[in-house]
């Protein structure tokens, strides 16, 4: 039974449509343009191309981030908002695991470079084992270069993906133990979230549609602006 998947956490929107057998169809772009203008154009083309009608959906599968905070946003209201309407069940993804599901095999660990501001990433290690993923360094930020360092000393090969690991290759050049991975396999895709999803949808593994947030890790960094901004207009009034 064909489910939709949402991706809108980096600069790539997508939208796939996707039974446990295969994919039906993935509409993907990555350019500098608004999510909000292209997203429900790539759900429409998805669905159109699967030949599938938006009744016929039986879940939807969403990228909960770590990534864009305003792409998160727009990614997670518009898969609330069809789940919803639709009374079907939804399941949120996060990045690194979609990112993984680029290579599902074993002896080589995903590693995730994702943009976290001020030369940090959100950095996390997976692995395949007996066609079951595996979290080998759960998510954190970390600067950039300690993340490089982790993944050389690792015990097996490392595949770098990510905007980070796409954005400055160079530092990766290098590296012995750690490559990055091409064009077609560094950023999270629909395709990807498409999968992971059923596979939670499968287990039971659904997410309630109030509750369901995206995967910050950290706050925005409006949101610590706003702190800070509160913190001196109380430090000026204790001076008075």
């Amino acid at each position: 039974m064909p489910v939709l998947a949402i991706d809108t956490a980096t600069m790539v929107s997508s939208a796939a449509v996707a039974t446990k057998e295969r994919l039906l169809s993935e509409v993907i772009m990555q350019l500098k343009k608004p999510q909000s203008e292209v997203l429900m154009d790539h759900v429409i083309d998805a669905l159109r191309t699967a030949h599938v009608t938006k009744n016929e959906l039986t879940g939807i599968a969403v990228n909960i981030g770590p990534g864009s905070f305003t792409g998160l946003r727009i990614g997670l209201a518009t898969a609330k908002m069809m789940a919803y309407a639709l009374d079907i069940p939804v399941a949120g993804v996060s990045t690194d695991e979609i990112l993984a599901y680029h290579y599902p095999v074993e002896n080589i660990y995903s590693a995730t470079f994702i943009d976290a501001q001020k030369g940090n990433v959100y950095f996390s290690v997976h692995k395949w084992e007996k066609g079951v993923l595996q979290t080998v360094r759960e998510l954190s930020v970390l600067a950039l270069d300690k993340a490089i360092e982790i993944c050389e000393h690792m015990d097996k090969p490392v595949v770098a993906m990510g905007d980070i690991a796409q954005r400055k290759e160079q530092l990766f050049a290098q590296c012995i133990n750690t490559k990055v991975a091409p064009p077609y396999h560094i950023m999270p895709r629909a395709a990807n979230t498409a999968f992971a999803g059923i596979d939670k949808l499968a287990a039971g593994k659904t997410d309630n549609l109030m509750t369901l947030e995206p995967l910050y890790i950290r706050r925005s960094e409006a949101e610590e602006l706003w702190e800070k901004r509160q913190k001196e207009r109380q430090n000026d009034g204790n001076k008075l």
